[in-house]
């Protein structure tokens, strides 16, 4: 994983879950992301704030992906 833009297979190995979880989350709009063309693309800046937000609504009753919502 080098550069600001991570693809598909990356940022599910970034983030430790099966790419198929990764579509999930695309297919509710629930991870920040883009598309080029027809594949998917994430800024790892957005995904670094997007985990850190996960963790600071942990434990608020807000700590799964699906009750946080993209702002």
């Amino acid at each position: 994983m080098s550069g600001n833009v991570m693809t598909l297979e990356e940022v599910s190995e970034y983030l430790r879950v099966h790419p198929s979880t990764v579509y999930r989350l695309l297919k509710k709009h629930l991870i920040p992301a883009f598309k080029v063309g027809s594949d998917w693309r994430f800024n790892r800046a957005s995904i670094e704030q997007w985990c850190s937000r996960l963790e600071e609504n942990s434990g608020t009753g807000k700590d799964t992906v699906e009750t946080l919502s993209l702002e």
